[in-house]
């Protein structure tokens, strides 16, 4: 097996659920024909009993072998939310993301952040919302993060330490009225959103020249 074939593997057990497209972009975008070698790459990974595949859905949706998924569930497209959020991240830099796990469980913890990654040198705890929930839900949510804070365990936890807790990034279409004096959270519909908040400002002297601020 080819090393790009088991790196495909790696990433449809990582991610859970990917789409073609998907897979096009991060394994053969450098290609002159990123979709048609995907499509090829697929199909012989699939017919080999490597992967399975939702063929129902355009593009197929591609899983791990033996998923425990409903394919065609709606927790697929949740999974797929979660894919898009990190092919976003790597255009800002592969570098720049050190980590990123999905749905990490802690022992004793009831928190599940939809990702746990260490982007910019920066810890998330990444909750991807591709439903609308009420305030209260997402409070409550939040209020487990603060217990987890609290417990002190996410030192111990976090597969790299870190001085203070992450913070819990909220990727949404809508802003929750959501509050914290002990968790800091973060709220954009996007990872452009995020760039454009720490962005430093630019101020504009009078002879004309750009001045960054921050």
């Amino acid at each position: 097996m080819r090393k790009r074939d088991l790196e495909i593997i790696n990433s449809l057990q990582q991610f859970r659920a990917m789409s073609r497209d998907q897979l096009a972009t991060l394994f053969f975008s450098q290609t002159k024909n990123p979709v048609r070698h995907a499509n090829e790459v697929l199909k012989r990974l699939r017919d080999r009993g490597y992967i399975e595949a939702n063929v129902n859905h355009q593009p197929y949706t591609y899983f791990p072998k033996s998923t425990r998924l409903k394919t065609n569930g709606q927790k697929i497209e949740h999974f797929l939310k979660i894919t898009d959020f990190y092919l976003q991240l790597r255009t800002y830099g592969e570098k720049n993301l050190k980590h990123f796990a999905v749905e990490s469980q802690f022992p004793g913890i009831d928190v599940r952040p939809d990702a746990l990654m260490f982007w910019k040198g920066s810890a998330f705890f990444v909750e991807i919302q591709n439903r609308q929930y009420s305030t209260q839900v997402m409070q409550q949510k939040i209020s487990r993060y603060e217990a987890f804070a609290h417990s002190q365990l996410w030192r111990e936890c976090l597969p790299v330490k870190v001085k203070g807790f992450p913070a819990v990034w909220i990727v949404a279409d809508q802003k929750y009225n959501v509050v914290s004096n002990d968790v800091r959270i973060l709220q954009t519909k996007d990872v452009a959103g995020l760039v454009a908040m720490t962005k430093p400002k630019q101020q504009t002297s009078n002879n004309g020249i750009s001045i960054k601020i921050g």
